[in-house]
């Protein structure tokens, strides 16, 4: 009897997928995809599941094109979502929640974290994020800088990148882009080492140490060495990417004031010195780079005890950056942290008070504050608000992602 209706249900489940399979091919493929690229990201993975039909549909190559389009017409990504790395109480642990653009901070419906899970977890026993890009994490080992993986969090899909040289004393900074052009995904690994032991004091603060620039393009069998590099770059907290270009802030020169701007061109593989928002008198000094509106921006951390936001609206000429907000460098009403000096073992404690993370649609500045919680911040009314997560870490990393459901092999090409 129980054989029997575990039989009927089978069968029952094969023919609903086959009327849903009949109703798809019904439509014209153009149109199915069309209409997939602008659902929400979490619509997307349960049709990824659905059956194996959807589950091509969910991972066509041109679906990528299709959402970056819409994202461009519209100035809205349904699959944005944010992801926290936490490394407190215990290490390699990732969580995300949905967060579309169209989040507004008047909603008050509670929104729960989930982990991620990690498949190569006990390989790489503490992590840093290179970066994201088209749905793929970057993640690179903490403790001997050697070990990178490429992973996208929501199919489990992942590949070890090939080990490259490695120096004593070596201090390494990383970028992982895609050029739109060359339709290339690399991994810069830009290698600062020195002579001596590392107890020594630290005097190659205002000097740039010796150097090896290393690239590997997602796809290809071993790493390549680009020579050196004339600039001090700084991994605070990850490098940007606009228009094929990652982009890092550099470290105080001896002769040189404050802090430099430097780009690496993904396709020519170049470094270029990229000009700053002009001098008005006012002190300041860099806070971090984000990407706003696709643009280039700069936080800036100014001594009249404000934070500004500067978006650069024409990439590489220095006339188009414009001030586009200003907001209080603190919260008025900060919040009561819990305090506990466990906490201070985490590599993300100490994080300085605001990052600014991204735009919402209604111009709302979504930030993190001290690695603890997520505020938004209303411009016209001048409020900040902090949003309630349930499941958040103690300690996190905030990451912008933007989901997709294709194979690492399929959009590298394997």
């Amino acid at each position: 009897m129980k054989s029997d209706c575990e039989t009927q249900r089978k069968r029952r489940n094969k023919q609903e997928e086959e009327d849903d399979h009949g109703l798809m091919e019904s439509l014209p493929h153009e149109i199915i995809l069309d209409i997939l690229s602008r659902l929400p990201f979490s619509s997307q993975v349960q049709f990824n599941y659905v059956c194996k039909a959807w589950r091509k549909l969910a991972r066509h190559p041109n679906l990528l094109d299709l959402q970056n389009s819409h994202k461009a017409a519209d100035n809205n990504n349904n699959n944005l979502c944010l992801i926290f790395h936490c490394d407190y109480p215990i290490k390699n642990y990732l969580y995300f929640v949905d967060f579309p653009s169209e989040y507004h901070s008047s909603n008050d419906k509670v929104t729960v974290v989930k982990r991620i899970h990690i498949p190569f977890c006990s390989s790489m026993p503490d992590f840093v994020m290179v970066g994201s890009c088209n749905g793929m994490l970057c993640l690179s080992d903490f403790l001997f800088n050697n070990s990178l993986y490429v992973y996208n969090p929501f199919l489990r899909d992942y590949i070890e990148l090939p080990k490259s040289i490695q120096y004593p004393n070596q201090e390494v900074v990383y970028g992982f882009g895609f050029h739109p052009e060359t339709k290339e995904y690399k991994v810069v690994k830009i290698i600062y080492y020195r002579k001596g032991n590392r107890s020594q004091p630290i005097r190659h603060r205002y000097t740039v140490p010796p150097s090896d620039v290393q690239t590997f393009t997602l796809g290809s069998p071993k790493w390549r060495s680009l020579g050196k590099v004339y600039h001090y770059l700084a991994q605070c907290p990850e490098q940007v990417l606009v228009n094929g270009r990652l982009h890092w802030l550099t470290l105080p020169r001896r002769y040189r004031r404050g802090r430099g701007l430097v780009s690496f061109d993904l396709a020519d593989e170049q470094f270029r010195e990229v000009q700053k928002p002009g001098d008005d008198g006012l002190k300041r000094s860099y806070y971090h780079l984000v990407v706003l509106r696709g643009c280039l921006a700069a936080v800036f951390f100014c001594s009249h005890g404000k934070l500004e936001i500067w978006i650069m609206k024409e990439y590489g000429v220095k006339e188009s950056w414009v001030k586009e907000f200003s907001m209080p460098s603190q919260i008025p009403k900060p919040p009561k942290l819990e305090v506990n000096q466990s906490f201070r073992i985490s590599n993300l404690a100490g994080n300085g008070k605001f990052r600014v993370l991204c735009l919402l649609r209604n111009d709302e500045i979504l930030l993190e504050y001290k690695s603890r919680i997520l505020v938004v911040y209303d411009p016209e009314s001048g409020k900040f608000k902090e949003l309630m997560f349930q499941g958040l870490p103690k300690w996190f990393q905030s990451n912008v992602h933007v989901g997709n459901l294709n194979r690492i092999d399929s959009i590298i090409g394997l």
